[in-house]
């Protein structure tokens, strides 16, 4: 009897555990089985073991039933353990399945992974991907007044602000650059479509040759858009840059040339200063010289060489010179 009331025991208890399992799942399993996304009982039970939430998994399953995408309880969990956003992955295929876009899901968890730590979801790209969005170059955060500057080989700048229509290339969205390379592209476009024309009236007058030059370009190439328009919204004329930089060029050749002036002038005031020293330099040697003479005639009149008579007549040549200095002097004077 002992043995009996214990099995009897063991048996309640499995029931009540069976029981209990079953009434924890039952409305998930139900709720799956009338929308023709079964799900069995035993996987509910290893997707709560396996932490993984299996009303979110069933839910997704239901949505892409319904929509006619045929998806694997599977293939979802292992999606949400590696980090995705099922919902996201799922309302993707939706989308793009109604649209006509052919998706498939490995695309749909790689581009969804990729979007991960971003601002941006599978679901956006998708969504960009049939309506296309607009996005302005430059832009609106990158400052410098909103608009792109360049200058016409006139010298004339000009102000250019463009709209861009992109829309997403979901088989280049892995790996592919990003919005920001696709500004910066339609930008250097745009300065290098300006900078080869003439005047800045050929681009007033005719400013959808930049557009079709940036798009003759391929700037969309290895990027996560394709480009299906670039607008040119607002064009202005800024200031005559190559005027400015003639200006400022002949100031600048201005100075240098004040500069080699100002060289040649001090060269010159150093020539004076040196002709000058040289100058007094000569007159010391003649002063040198001339004192020389009386100790010249001392030795002669030593060595014999000189007499007392060729003295006189020395000092009578130099009194008669001085004499007729003095009158030529004077008459001089009485002219004036």
């Amino acid at each position: 009897m002992t043995l009996e009331f214990i099995l009897w025991g063991v048996a309640i208890l499995v029931g009540l555990v069976v029981f209990l399992i079953v009434a924890k799942f039952f409305n998930l399993w139900l709720r799956a089985r009338i929308s023709n996304a079964p799900v069995s009982i035993v996987n509910l039970m290893a997707m709560y073991l396996r932490g993984v939430p299996n009303a979110m998994i069933v839910d997704a399953r239901i949505t892409a039933v319904k929509a006619g995408i045929q998806l694997a309880t599977d293939e979802l969990e292992a999606h949400y353990l590696a980090g995705g956003q099922v919902q996201h992955v799922v309302l993707s295929l939706v989308a793009a399945d109604k649209a006509g876009i052919p998706l498939t899901f490995d695309r749909a968890c790689a581009i969804d992974l990729a979007c991960k730590g971003t601002a941006k979801t599978v679901l956006d790209a998708v969504r960009t991907s049939i309506n296309p969005k607009v996005i302005d170059c430059p832009h609106p955060d990158m400052g410098r007044g909103g608009k792109i500057d360049a200058v016409a080989k006139d010298g004339i700048s000009l102000r250019v602000r463009a709209r861009v229509t992109v829309r997403t290339n979901l088989d280049r969205f892995v790996g592919g650059a990003t919005e920001e390379t696709v500004i910066a592209r339609v930008g250097e476009g745009i300065v290098s479509s300006i900078g080869s024309s003439d005047s800045y009236k050929n681009v007033m007058e005719n400013p959808d040759n930049i557009s079709k030059l940036v798009l003759h370009k391929g700037v969309d190439a290895g990027t996560a858009f394709e480009i299906l328009s670039i607008d040119i919204a607002d064009i202005d004329v800024g200031e005559n840059v190559g005027a400015k930089l003639q200006a400022e060029q002949a100031e600048t050749d201005k100075k240098i040339a004040q500069a080699m002036a100002e060289v040649r002038r001090a060269a010159a005031v150093a020539l004076e200063q040196e002709m000058a020293a040289r100058t007094q330099e000569m007159r010391s040697r003649v002063v040198e010289a001339e004192a020389q003479v009386p100790l010249a005639m001392a030795e002669a009149f030593r060595s014999g060489n000189l007499g007392v008579m060729d003295f006189a007549r020395y000092k009578n040549v130099v009194a008669d010179t001085e004499m007729r200095s003095k009158i030529a002097g004077h008459g001089n004077g009485q002219q004036g």
